[in-house]
Parts: structure tokens; C-alpha cells; sequence
């Protein structure tokens, strides 16, 4: 019989301070929570593990196009390349908007440094509405060289996923497609509307995805509430 896993209040029991002079207040408290950070690892494991065991979504059958850079037509299917997975990212810079959206922007530019090693694993898209040309130049502004970015042909894609608003204004999607044979499936989805947010936060997956965030929430301050990432400072 397997060992039990130790209590997380043991394991944090073991830390050791980084810096001298701690007082026994913090000590405390740092130990405490440490057993919290572990605790949720633990339950982020269990999620993942959860997210991977899902049975197999439904078939895309909807012929959706694409528009790559080279201005081929595509669909779907052919956006895998020679992996079984497809990490697709709707971004929020369609053809009405002067400028793409700041929290998209920050958040493909923290994707852009990691591109190289994700499609290690599996594609990675960026599907726009806007012409692929003028998203490759607004990406050529920014230095990104490793997002591939595709333009979606027609609405259907947003329309069905709800991204368009009745404004005309956009929301962005994360969507997980896998493909075996020449069929093509829903694996999963950011589902988290805006009305799961809690009171006094913005809305946002579990985990966030978006370092910004992540970072400022290792801080005294977290991610304040009068500030929001911007296009240039």
C-alpha cells in the first residue's frame, strides 16, 4: 500500500525563510498560507486531471473558414498542421475596432514568447476578423514573430460562439479543438460568462491565463481596481 500524502500543514512546516529577522507574526502567517499554496496546487492537479479525462466533445461539422497569411482558404481541419490538438485564440480586433483590444494585446504578447515551445505540442492559432494583413502589421508593431494568425471568413465562427455583440463589439474566446482522423471535436472551452464573475472582480478563468495577473497577485497591492493595462504608457 502507497504511502499516504502528507498534510499540507506538514509539508509547510518544512519551509525554509529566504531572508533572517522574520517575526514570529509573519512566520506564522507565511506558514499558514503556504499551506494554502499547496493545498491549491494539489486541487489546480486535480483540475487539469479532470479537464484531460473529458469524453469526447462534440464534431465540429460546421465548415468554418479561414484565411491564412500566404491567403490560403482553409478550414478547421487544416489549421492542425500534423498535431492532433488545436489551441485556438479569438482576439478582440475586428474590423470596426481603430486598435486591438489592451487585455488581448498583453496577453498575446506573453503567449508570443512561448509559441515556439507550444507548437512543440500542439497549433496554436490567432483567428481575427479583421483582414490577416492588418492583424500581422499590428503584430509587426508589437515585435511578435511566433503567433500564427488566421482571419476568419465571414461571421459564422463568432456568430455561433456568441463573440459579436449587438454594438458590434467583441469578446474574446479560448477554444481546445482535437482531431482524429478527419474529425474534428470540441475538447473544451472557456466557459465563464460574465455573470460568474464575483462581486468586485473582473471576469476570468480558473487559472487565469494571463501572467499580467498572476504576477500582480503575488503582490502587497494585487491587481488594484483603478487600473488596466494599456496599448502604450
Amino acid at each position: 500500500m502507497a504511502n499516504p500524502r502528507p498534510q499540507a500543514a506538514e509539508l509547510a512546516a518544512l519551509r525554509q525563510p529566504p531572508f533572517p529577522g522574520e517575526s514570529a507574526e509573519y512566520r506564522k502567517a507565511r506558514e499558514t498560507l503556504l499551506a494554502e499554496e499547496i493545498e491549491f496546487r494539489r486541487h489546480m492537479t486535480r483540475l487539469c486531471e479532470q479537464r484531460q479525462s473529458l469524453p469526447a466533445g462534440p464534431v465540429i461539422d460546421k465548415d468554418y473558414r479561414f484565411r491564412d497569411a500566404a491567403g490560403n482558404d482553409l478550414g478547421l481541419a487544416d489549421l492542425f498542421g500534423k498535431h492532433d490538438t488545436l489551441v485556438s485564440y479569438f482576439w478582440m480586433y475586428g474590423p470596426q475596432r481603430e486598435r486591438p483590444c489592451p487585455m488581448c494585446t498583453n496577453w498575446l504578447g506573453a503567449v508570443n514568447g512561448n509559441a515556439a515551445d507550444i507548437e512543440q505540442r500542439v497549433a496554436l492559432k490567432i483567428f481575427g476578423r479583421s483582414p490577416v494583413e492588418r492583424q500581422l502589421a499590428f503584430a509587426k508593431e508589437r515585435g511578435w514573430q511566433h503567433l500564427d494568425f488566421v482571419q476568419t471568413v465571414g461571421d459564422d465562427y463568432a456568430n455561433d460562439l456568441g463573440l459579436i455583440n449587438e454594438d458590434g463589439t467583441e469578446n474574446p474566446a479560448l477554444v481546445v479543438f482535437s482531431r482524429k482522423g478527419g474529425e474534428v471535436r470540441l475538447f473544451w472551452a472557456a466557459e465563464m460568462p460574465s455573470a460568474a464573475a464575483d462581486p468586485g472582480q473582473d471576469p476570468r478563468l480558473a487559472p487565469d491565463i494571463a501572467s499580467l495577473w498572476s504576477i500582480l497577485d503575488l503582490t502587497p497591492g494585487g491587481r488594484g481596481t483603478d487600473w488596466y493595462p494599456k496599448l502604450s504608457y
